[in-house]
């Protein structure tokens, strides 16, 4: 699974962007069809303190899910992202498992 990592209006550092594509590679233990994934990091301007915006989506074949959390920092939104995706995967692997039968 390739995946594409983007930050946008500030530059990312090394550990940061290999932190969020070992996230989300771990996604493929769910779900294996996995075609690629986009992920957008953002900082909004704003005073408050959760202001990192993380947006994954996940392609797979005839579908995409797409995941948009903000948080404190890109870490936890990256975390909290990958789970609610992996419950996503989950749910149609056990659709398609459920309609082969």
């Amino acid at each position: 699974m390739k995946v594409f990592v983007q930050s946008v209006n500030f530059n990312a550092d090394k550990s940061l962007i290999e932190f969020v594509e070992n996230k989300v590679k771990s996604l493929e233990k769910y779900y294996d069809r996995i075609v690629d994934s986009e992920v957008f990091l953002k900082v909004q301007q704003t005073s408050e303190k959760e202001n990192k915006i993380i947006d994954v989506k996940i392609n797979v074949p005839g579908d995409e899910f797409i995941v948009k959390k903000t948080s404190s920092s890109f870490e936890k939104g990256t975390a909290l992202a990958v789970e609610s995706l992996k419950r996503q995967l989950s749910k149609r692997k056990e659709k398609q498992r459920a309609h082969q039968m």
